[in-house]
C-alpha cells in the first residue's frame, strides 16, 4: 500500500507536537505540517479546501453538516477548548454588574456563527434564564472595523440583530453604544490596561468551574477537519489520524504532569495538569465522541436554537463511522 501524503494546516499546540515532528508516526500516512494563524486555516480550508486536514471552527463546521455541505468531515479531535463566561467584557461604570443585568442591553459579537458566541448565548439561556430575544446584538470586529459574517444564519423570530460595519465593538464598549462584549479575543483596550473595560467576572475561574459542574459541559472551539475527497480516495486515513492524534496529545499530558522537570515556560506547571485532572477527572482534555457526547449535543442544540444549524443535527453526523461505530470514542 503507497503512502499517503497530508498537508495538514493549524496553530502550534504541544499536543500536536510529537505528531508533527515525527514523534508519533501516522502509519501509512506522511504529514507536511503547515503552521499558520488559526484565521487563516479557518479562511484557506473553509474556503478553498487548500490543504487535505486543517484546523476549523466548530461552529462553522456544524452549520456545513446541517446544511448538506459535505466537502469536510471532521476527526473528534478538538484541538481549542474555553470557557466563555471569562469571554463576556463591559465598561467599569456601565449598567452591568450582574449577569442578569444583561436582559434588555445591547451586546456586540464578532460573529453570530462564532464558535465562542454560541457557548455564550447557550449559556445565557439555559443557566441564566435570559432569552437571546432579549437582548439586542450587535455584529463588528473587536477592534477593527469591517468584519464580516461567515454562515449564513437563520435568525430565530424576535432576534434583534444588526451590523456595524464602521465601528469596532472596543470603539463602541468605549462609548458606551454597547453594554457587552462577547468575543473569544479580549478588546485591545482590556488588553492594554484601560481600567474602563473590565470582565463581568473578575472570578472568572470560579464561576467557570461550577457552571462545569453543573453542566458538564467543557465547551470546544475548534476541530480537526479532513477534505471529504481526502478521506473517500483512503477511508483508513480516518482510524490512523486519530490514533496517532491521541498518541499526540497523551505524550503531551504527561509532560503537563511531570512534576520533576519544567516542561512549560510557567510556574507550578504541574500543579495547574493536577488541578485539571481533579476537575475533569483522568483524561482532563478528551477527544472521540462518548467522552464528548454532552458537550456535543448541547452545541448542537444551541447552535440549532440560534439557526446556527439548519436543522437539529446529531453527534454521530459529524464523524467518520470508523470512529463512532467501531471505535465508539
Amino acid at each position: 500500500m503507497a503512502r499517503v501524503t497530508i498537508n495538514f494546516a493549524a496553530s502550534e499546540y504541544d499536543h500536536f507536537r510529537d505528531l508533527i515532528d515525527g514523534t508519533v508516526p501516522v502509519s501509512g500516512i506522511d504529514i507536511n505540517y503547515l503552521r499558520m494563524p488559526v484565521e487563516e486555516a479557518f479562511t484557506r480550508f473553509v474556503n478553498f479546501l487548500e490543504f487535505e486536514l486543517s484546523e476549523m471552527s466548530m461552529g462553522k463546521y456544524v452549520s456545513f453538516v446541517s446544511t448538506g455541505n459535505t466537502s469536510v468531515l471532521a476527526l473528534p479531535v478538538f484541538p481549542s477548548r474555553a470557557f466563555r463566561q471569562s469571554s463576556i467584557f463591559v465598561r467599569r461604570d456601565g449598567p452591568v454588574k450582574r449577569p442578569e443585568d444583561l436582559r434588555g442591553k445591547k451586546i456586540g459579537i464578532p460573529e453570530w456563527a462564532q464558535t465562542a458566541a454560541i457557548y455564550t448565548r447557550g449559556w445565557l439561556e439555559h443557566q441564566v434564564g435570559i432569552k437571546i430575544q432579549e437582548i439586542e446584538w450587535v455584529q463588528a470586529g473587536i477592534n477593527q472595523p469591517g468584519r464580516e459574517e461567515k454562515v449564513e444564519a437563520k435568525f430565530p423570530p424576535g432576534v434583534r440583530y444588526r451590523q456595524e460595519k464602521t465601528k469596532s465593538l472596543s470603539g463602541m464598549l468605549l462609548a458606551g453604544e454597547i453594554d457587552a462584549a462577547a468575543c473569544a479575543r479580549p478588546p485591545q483596550p482590556f488588553v492594554d490596561g484601560n481600567p474602563d473595560i473590565v470582565r463581568l467576572f473578575p472570578n472568572y475561574r470560579e464561576v467557570e468551574e461550577k457552571f462545569y459542574r453543573d453542566t458538564g459541559i467543557f465547551p470546544i472551539m475548534h476541530v480537526i477537519a479532513m477534505r471529504r475527497d481526502a478521506y473517500e480516495a483512503n477511508r483508513w486515513i480516518a482510524v490512523n489520524l486519530y490514533n496517532a492524534f491521541v498518541e499526540a496529545k497523551r505524550r503531551a499530558v504527561e509532560r503537563a504532569l511531570d512534576a520533576t522537570a519544567t516542561s512549560y515556560p510557567f510556574a507550578w506547571c504541574s500543579h495547574a495538569a493536577d488541578e485539571a485532572r481533579r476537575i475533569f477527572g483522568e483524561d482532563f482534555f478528551p477527544y472521540g465522541l462518548e467522552a464528548n457526547r454532552k458537550t456535543l449535543d448541547a452545541f448542537l442544540q444551541y447552535a440549532y436554537e440560534h439557526g446556527v444549524c439548519h436543522r437539529r443535527v446529531q453527534p454521530e453526523e459529524l464523524f467518520p463511522k470508523e470512529l463512532t461505530k467501531v471505535y465508539r470514542v
